[in-house]
């Protein structure tokens, strides 16, 4: 399988329902106490593309898409509209945003990272595919400049200097990002009698590790 380094229209995008998913093991013991275990490091994300569509060109459009990425063959783009950015979804990224890392004098490549915080616990979630042109760095609270002083992995989401930070310096990032994804279906069905009377195909699509 291959990555197609493009998005599902966006514009078809906004509206999908969808969010991510954890894998939780649960069993329960004679004492009716539970045992409670999670064997992914990480949540994937799950979106029904169809409830995006509008028209029966917005159809054509999807059609299109799925036929070049010849179903669940290649996994693409897609942009999640309640979570697409190192910020708040209505603020403007900014280089402080979110910690990637700390200079040791050393180290040159910092992968992208979000945290998502409740309480004293936090999650930090892996940025694989950034949009380019909306990153910021900041090295020590004071922003640097791509290309001079880094550059963008675009495949990995990952920061590479091109002098090590010093040491102890925060290294902070701010950027909006995608999700790779792939169909999770080998179909899409739909009648168009049924498409004009407000019914819309089911197009799942399912995050993909990378």
């Amino acid at each position: 399988m291959a990555f197609h380094d493009l998005r599902f229209p966006p514009s078809l995008s906004f509206g999908a329902l969808g969010g991510p998913e954890r894998r939780v093991e649960i069993v329960a013991l004679a004492s009716g106490h539970e045992e409670r275990n999670a064997p992914w490091a990480h949540g994937r994300r799950r979106w029904d593309a169809g409830l995006g569509l509008r028209s029966l060109d917005d159809l054509h459009t999807v059609v299109a898409f799925f036929e070049a990425r010849g179903g669940a063959l290649h996994a693409f783009r897609w942009k999640d509209w309640a979570d697409h950015k190192s910020c708040a979804p209505s603020a403007t990224p900014g280089p402080l945003d979110q910690e990637i890392g700390t200079g040791d004098g050393t180290t040159t490549t910092f992968p992208l990272r979000k945290a998502y915080r409740s309480g004293p616990h936090t999650y930090w979630r892996p940025i694989t595919r950034p949009v380019p042109g909306t990153v910021r760095v900041a090295v020590g609270a004071t922003e640097t400049d791509e290309g001079s002083d880094w550059t963008l992995e675009a495949a990995t989401g990952a920061i590479r200097f091109a002098r090590p930070p010093e040491s102890g310096a925060a290294i902070t990032a701010g950027y909006e990002f995608d999700v790779p994804v792939r169909f999770d279906t080998d179909a899409i069905r739909v009648q168009l009698s049924a498409f004009g009377a407000g019914e819309v195909p089911s197009i799942p699509v399912i995050e993909v590790r990378e």
